[in-house]
């Protein structure tokens, strides 16, 4: 619908068409020019723009798709058509499996609040084509998703991050090579000084970082969230290091902002570091911008203190691998999974089954989730979230454990059950909101959040 407005504002001549009937009658009640995009002749249209979701290639190119590529009728997507508008702007993305939301939403904050003209859109859910138009020195912080990357066939990223790759869309890229690949397009016509920031805490992003530094055409800078990136940026035990320059000069303790926990989240803020000092932000801004990152909604978002016990949404969390880092960011966890089950089940999550206490399982994945979870740890087939809320509230009071945390992580989709993860999180927050109890805002004490501390910002390393 963003796109077609635009279009229709920039005077083009618009085909509009959903195969869902009810998306045609709503879009139709807002004048949308609608006309069946089966049945014309593509030999009068230049341009497709598709929604990411629509099939390319794998399992199976959607039958409009393979319409217009026989009339050599082009097909991309909206931050295609934003890159062409607006080609005098500087361009940052971020992809990757897990962690690019959050990135992001960081890096735009920082770009922003550090009074940079900014923009910030694209996967995060904020339609590109709703974006305002930037002057020369305006910056577009896109996260840019497989899909989106397979539709934007022009734009050079000035600042490209990839963060992680692990198997997730598999079959629509026909497998691991297709997804890596589509990954890697971010990269796609970088030359120095254009810089890739690039994850090297997984085989894989580390094995790319490795291929972009042989090549040697653009600057490549290391990041990581568990380990020292010579030449690049990385956190030890929540300690954020600027080696750039290979002065490994300590910035900041993330462990003060409860937005930013865990070792994932290091290297996020390694990456939003990174990116923005490369886009010319300066590092004392940077810190002070991480310091006030609020969070990014539905992904590892504190919630609410309700009598010392500590509650998280993490509804954004919709395959195992996302479940995990927030699995590893705690100690004592009361945790809420389930929902529309993905292929691997709970299989990245088990490695932490230590730090769970005890499981609450939801949705039409709690009887393979309870399988799964069988003589490793207690759960209890809560069926729906309101029963999880209710018996993850009174387990963990009753428990007595120091610092417990009730996380909703759900490692599944939510559509068995909910609208989309935000309808999921937003009602498990409401949920919270209604719990008795002394409710204490987690920003405003965040030394009682878990994994956070009051202590100075440099104390930590002994600077």
């Amino acid at each position: 619908m963003a796109t077609v407005k635009a279009l229709m504002k920039s005077k083009a001549e618009v085909s509009a068409w959903d195969d869902d009937e009810a998306s045609r009658n709503r879009a139709a009640l807002e004048g949308v020019p609608l006309v069946d995009l089966y049945g014309i002749d593509w030999r009068e249209m230049t341009t497709l723009v598709v929604s990411p979701g629509v099939p390319l290639t794998h399992p199976a190119p959607h039958p409009i798709v393979e319409l217009a590529r026989a009339a050599n009728c082009e097909v991309i997507g909206d931050i295609e058509l934003l890159a062409r508008t607006q080609r005098w702007c500087n361009f940052i993305g971020i992809t990757g499996t897990n962690g690019k939301s959050t990135t992001t939403a960081l890096l735009g904050h920082i770009m922003q609040v550090s009074g940079r003209e900014a923009e910030v859109g694209g996967n995060l859910g904020i339609p590109a084509l709703t974006l305002e138009p930037l002057g020369p020195e305006g910056t577009y912080v896109l996260e840019m998703s497989s899909y989106q990357l397979d539709l934007t066939v022009s734009i050079t990223f000035d600042v490209a991050v990839l963060l992680n790759i692990s198997a997730d869309h598999l079959d629509r890229h026909g497998g691991m090579d297709g997804y890596v690949a589509a990954k890697r397009q971010i990269f796609h016509r970088q030359t120095k000084p254009r810089a890739a920031v690039v994850g090297i805490d997984d085989e894989i992003s580390r094995a790319v970082a490795e291929e972009l530094r042989a090549e040697d055409a653009q600057v490549v800078i290391p990041v990581s969230g568990r380990e020292r990136a010579h030449g690049g940026v990385y956190a030890l035990d929540g300690v954020l290091f600027d080696d750039m320059e290979g002065t490994e000069t300590p910035v900041c303790n993330l462990k003060q902002n409860p937005s930013l926990p865990g070792e994932h989240n290091g290297q996020n803020a390694a990456a939003a570091y990174a990116a923005a000092k490369t886009a010319g932000v300066a590092p004392h801004a940077i810190m002070a911008c991480l310091q006030s990152y609020p969070g990014l909604v539905h992904r590892q978002e504190p919630v609410d203190i309700v009598d010392g016990v500590a509650y998280v949404n993490d509804s954004k969390a919709t395959n195992a691998e996302a479940a995990a880092r927030a699995l590893a960011s705690y100690e004592n966890i009361y945790w809420i999974a389930g929902g529309r089950p993905k292929e691997g089940g709970l299989d990245a999550c088990l490695p932490y089954i230590e730090n769970i206490r005890h499981a609450y399982l939801i949705g039409e994945a709690a009887m393979a989730f309870g399988q799964s979870l069988d003589g490793k740890v207690p759960f209890e087939i809560s069926g729906e979230l309101t029963a999880a809320v209710t018996q993850a509230h009174e387990r963990a009071l009753a428990d007595g454990h120091a610092r417990p945390v009730v996380v909703l992580s759900p490692a599944a989709a939510s559509f068995d059950q909910f609208d989309d993860f935000e309808a999921r999180g937003n009602d498990f927050k409401d949920l919270v909101e209604g719990l008795p109890g002394e409710h204490i805002d987690p920003f405003e004490e965040p030394g009682i959040f878990p994994g956070t501390e009051q202590a100075d910002v440099m104390g930590e390393t002994g600077s």
